[in-house]
């Protein structure tokens, strides 16, 4: 009884704490008298006691880190702070744990100094509208210096850029200026327009006011011809039925007599009658004598 009391403490004590469960995206590196011995996966484990040692526990998942604002000078010469984040993720546990000590603080440490030689390359203008330009030679240059380490960095963001106060007002004076220059500038486009629209307007108008005023004359002018057309073709007819009637130097007479006596219900103040009734009829033969030469 005594000798099972003894198995089962020693099963207490050294199997259990032994036995190893790794969980899903975890991986523990394991040394072996010191020395690099396996990788662990997800699953079950058993450790040797005393020989084995877990040395260290490894995430597997991406990893998300803010770095702090690092003050960087550009190309000429004007200092700002910048913050960037990385995404790394780690591929191999073994590599990570033994490349470099502390690795995160080596990856910020890299992380500041390549800013700095990026930044150191540009213009403040440049650095300003150039984020992607720099978010991929970051990602490129980290990449490749922590693989070494075991280390895939997926992606680098400039979080924020952050000039000298001064530089900030004079870039808000500066933006302000230019809405005010578009905005002059699309108002004078819009009066431009509006003056122009008058002008064609007033075009247009005086256009249509000629062509109502040639319309209107050619319409009176057209009522003239043919008021007159129609009173030469009545002398016409006149004329044409007098003929046709054979009217003798009686009749021219008779019509000499009316003529003058529509003369005398005219305006003028004076009547010349013939001294003679002789004359008179040599007026209606003078009529008859025309009516033959209109024939």
């Amino acid at each position: 009884m005594g000798f099972l009391f003894i198995i089962l403490i020693l099963v207490v004590i050294f199997v259990i704490p032994n036995i190893k469960i790794v969980p899903q995206a975890k991986a523990y590196v394991i040394e072996r008298l010191g020395s690099y011995y396996t990788t662990w996966n997800n699953g079950l484990h058993v450790k040797l006691p005393f020989l084995d040692r877990v040395a260290n526990k490894v995430s597997l998942k991406e990893i998300v880190k803010d770095f702090e604002p690092q003050p960087v000078i550009t190309k000429d010469n004007v200092t700002m702070q910048i913050d960037t984040v990385v995404y790394f993720q780690i591929t191999d546990p073994k590599l990570y744990t033994y490349g470099v000590e502390y690795p995160i603080s080596a990856i910020e440490t890299l992380t500041a100094t390549t800013l700095r030689n990026i930044i150191g390359e540009l213009e403040l203008d440049q650095t300003l509208t150039s984020r992607d330009i720099i978010n991929t030679k970051m990602r490129s240059i980290l990449d490749e210096a922590t693989d070494p380490w075991g280390i895939k960095v997926n992606r680098v963001e400039v979080k924020n850029i952050l000039p000298p106060r001064d530089i900030q007002d004079a870039m808000e004076k500066q933006m302000r200026a230019e809405r005010e220059r578009r905005e002059k500038i699309l108002q004078a486009e819009g009066e431009k327009k509006s003056s122009i629209l008058i002008a064609e307007g007033e075009k247009e108008s005086a256009i249509l006011r000629a062509e109502a005023n040639k319309e209107s004359q050619i319409r009176i002018a057209e009522g003239q011809a043919e008021a007159l057309l129609k009173l030469k073709q009545a002398e016409a007819d006149g004329i044409r039925l007098l003929k046709e009637a054979k009217a003798d130097e009686s009749v021219l007479t008779l019509k000499s007599f009316e003529a003058v006596k529509d003369l005398a219900n005219g305006s003028s103040t004076k009547i010349i009658v013939p001294s003679n009734l002789q004359n008179i009829a040599t007026i209606g033969t003078t009529i008859k004598e025309m009516l033959n030469d209109k024939k």
